[in-house]
């Protein structure tokens, strides 16, 4: 378990029972995330993991989650995480705040990241303005390596605060190979977000 590419889901899913793994989410039909109004029409099948990462949030891959995860985080509210708490007392995750600007979004996912999953080893590359659903938003790219590991892995982000939640999906594989491969679905996926 240690090896996946998302670094919360290694404690997470690590902590959890075995359950049921995962759902084709089938190319060109809208799906639900979550059920709280995220839809998104995948360009291409991805397969959905069983465990949820936190309480709005989840994770789709195409190969297995050490070669390329999808993440979403839906309808966050204010003062609510990321990802589930796992050492509220030792190591508190940062929260989220409905007044947040998109630059503190991509603070609030780095603080989160590095928190849960224990490393120094991250860095935000590009952040920039863009449209989520029809909302203004932000996007930004991401690198990081776990430190146990030595497979970089490039990320992208995208997301936005809309209706005082915020609203994200994210995307990382190993930086050789698979990130280059996959991003332009990923790309395509967010384009195709909208907020029922």
């Amino acid at each position: 378990m240690k090896a996946l590419g998302l670094a919360l889901v290694i404690a997470l899913v690590a902590a959890a029972p075995a359950r049921a793994g995962y759902k084709i989410m089938y190319a060109g039909e809208a799906r639900a995330v979550g059920k709280l109004g995220l839809s998104v029409t995948p360009p291409n099948d991805w397969n959905r993991l069983g465990d949820k990462i936190g309480r709005n949030a989840e994770s789709w891959t195409l190969d297995g989650l050490t070669l390329n995860d999808l993440s979403f985080y839906a309808g966050i509210a204010d003062d609510k995480t990321l990802f589930r708490e796992t050492d509220r007392k030792y190591h508190p995750l940062p929260h989220f705040q409905a007044s947040m600007l998109p630059p503190d979004i991509v603070s609030l996912f780095e603080g989160s990241y590095r928190v849960a999953a224990g490393t120094s080893l991250f860095s935000v590359g590009g952040v920039e303005p863009a449209t989520f659903a029809g909302h203004p938003g932000v996007h930004f790219t991401y690198a990081f390596t776990l430190q146990d590991e030595e497979v970089k892995r490039s990320g992208e982000g995208t997301g936005a605060v809309i209706g005082g939640k915020l609203y994200l999906i994210t995307f990382e594989a190993p930086s050789i190979y698979y990130y280059e491969r996959d991003a332009g679905a990923y790309r395509l996926l967010v384009a195709s977000a909208r907020i029922n």
